[in-house]
């Protein structure tokens, strides 16, 4: 009596390696390609918008807020125009907008520069109970309420903080809360840069912005 032959392994185990396989190569190349987006300063990521003429502005502004007595205008891009400004990103309901706001509060008390902010996605009267908590820091703030201008600049998500040239050219993007040492060591040197550029004959710009 022969031997009886032995029985095929089970494809199943191999059918489903091969199941798997594209999805553990997709999750590897996700993971090297966020963890290299983010890795070391995030401040530093570049964006594509660096150098070019900021995206349109066409935003109301923010019902029933005011400042030293008078309605705190929107945002349009004729605002971007005639001098440097910084634009920062911000909502209510973001925890690190809270963390960087005694920051952008100190920011707005120097001079040569124009501080403004974009709120996203937020309900207005938090947004004003925001700011009226903690201070409003800007000159003008325009309301993003779907997103839409948010994505045209470019946001990965709140908060950031943009500097525009005079010509009304992004130059810079500071992605993240801002903090003592990103505030000092990054985004001051580069309203700094911003506001020696392209001066008016006869002006010299005002170190630190102070």
């Amino acid at each position: 009596m022969s031997a009886p032959e032995p029985s095929p392994e089970p494809a199943a185990p191999r059918r489903r390696l091969l199941v798997l396989l594209p999805l553990v190569l997709f999750l590897a190349l996700a993971g090297l390609f966020y963890g290299r987006l983010f890795s070391g300063d995030p401040s530093r990521v570049p964006s594509a918008l660096i150098g070019r003429a900021a995206p349109a502005l066409d935003l109301a502004p923010l019902e029933g807020l005011s400042r030293d007595g008078a309605p705190v205008p929107g945002l349009t891009s004729a605002d971007l125009k005639g001098e440097v400004t910084v634009l920062n990103v911000f909502a209510s309901w973001c925890v690190p907008c809270r963390d960087e706001h005694p920051f952008l509060v100190q920011l707005s008390q120097m001079k040569g520069f124009r501080l403004v902010g974009l709120n996203y996605k937020d309900d207005a009267e938090n947004a004003r109970r925001f700011l009226g908590r903690f201070g409003n820091p800007y000159a003008a703030v325009g309301v993003d309420p779907n997103g839409r201008t948010a994505i045209d600049w470019g946001v990965y998500g709140v908060p950031e903080t943009f500097v525009v040239s005079r010509d009304g050219r992004i130059v810079y993007k500071y992605i993240g809360p801002i903090d003592a040492e990103g505030l000092k060591a990054r985004l001051i040197p580069e309203i700094d840069k911003a506001m020696a550029a392209n001066l008016p004959a006869g002006t010299t710009p005002t170190p630190g912005g102070s």
